[in-house]
């Protein structure tokens, strides 16, 4: 994952050719749903958590966004502010997407030069227990990033699989066709 970096400038006008996918979760009576999110939730913080919060469930709601195959985030609305994590800060250089959720999170963009990196390991902000609540614990949580040799959707698989959503999750990869 962090050897590969796509390239694109914060200030590019080529969010329109990212690739990857946003995908809504929601947990109601103990049951998983998972549905595909507009496009504009891979470019957008404010269009992905608008979309999740018109989703009005009473059970849990939260998005996982892989961002060019470069980098995630889970995005969760709740009533006093969403709940954030990006799998890798250093893409808030490339991507507005990550410079977003570091704004959100009150954190500095990293001052690292964009042709430096290639060598700088990944590092994730934000919110390490977004999902524990849900049966994924920080911990695990920090394993599954700490994994770098997997790309952001087998990340994002994992996480699924141990949440017990991972058919649904599939399911709805295969029908973005991937």
């Amino acid at each position: 994952m962090a050897t590969q970096r796509g390239g694109k400038s914060a200030s590019s006008d080529r969010d329109d050719d990212l690739e990857g996918f946003a995908v809504a979760v929601v947990r109601e009576e103990g049951k998983w749903t998972c549905s595909a999110l507009g496009s504009g939730a891979l470019v957008s913080l404010s269009k992905a958590e608008t979309e999740l919060r018109e989703m009005r469930s009473a059970g849990a709601v939260f998005g996982l966004l892989d961002v060019d195959d470069e980098f995630f985030v889970i995005v969760r609305p709740a009533p006093s502010g969403t709940r954030l994590l990006l799998s890798d800060a250093s893409m808030a250089i490339d991507y507005d997407i990550a410079a977003d959720v570091l704004d959100k999170l009150n954190i500095d963009i990293p001052d690292i030069d964009e042709d430096d990196l290639d060598d700088v390991e990944p590092w994730e902000e934000g919110d390490l227990a977004v999902l524990a609540d849900l049966g994924l614990p920080e911990p695990v949580l920090s394993v599954i990033l700490a994994e770098t040799d997997l790309y952001p959707d087998e990340q994002l698989g994992n996480i699924a699989n141990r949440l017990g959503f991972a058919d649904e999750f599939a399911a709805v990869l295969d029908k973005l066709s991937r």
